[in-house]
């Protein structure tokens, strides 16, 4: 079975995250069609996405999605670096960690369960950094504000 490769949080977000993608590759003109259809229809149409240069060097400023165009728009914030900004016009936005393509699949399982905990008190560069850091991130998470065991 493949492992997940977008996880929302379940209702309203009360973080700085709604939840988290693990895209295949940085082709951004590849990937954002498969994000754009494993959201749910009734959101409504994504009309835009923010992303950082850093993650998606080569993307564009449009991509095609089945049946419109998604603007694309870069920004070298560092709080962007490893996120999405997903825009539905009408229906919100939604902030997404954006797990690298080469994490490997134990490390970017828990951060998908990590960033879609409506409980997460932690960024996109602060749940990376603590998984590139190589340390659990457990004791950091719950220190930060997480939950603790349930």
């Amino acid at each position: 079975m493949p492992l997940p490769l977008l996880r929302l949080i379940p209702d309203v977000s009360h973080g700085p995250l709604d939840g988290a993608w693990w895209p295949r590759c940085d082709a951004l003109e590849l990937e954002l069609p498969v994000l754009v259809g494993s959201l749910d229809p009734s959101i409504g149409t994504i009309t835009r996405v923010t992303v950082g240069t850093a993650a998606w060097p080569d993307a564009s400023q449009e991509v095609m999605a089945p049946g419109h165009v998604i603007e694309v728009v870069l920004t070298d914030s560092a709080a962007e670096a490893h996120a999405i900004t997903v825009d539905c016009g009408t229906a919100g936005r939604w902030e997404l960690l954006v797990i690298p393509p080469d994490e490997p699949a134990r490390v970017a399982t828990r951060l998908l369960t990590a960033a879609a905990d409506p409980a997460n008190p932690l960024s996109a560069p602060r749940l990376l950094a603590l998984a590139e850091s190589g340390l659990d991130g457990q004791d950091t998470w719950e220190s930060e504000g997480g939950a603790g065991p349930r």
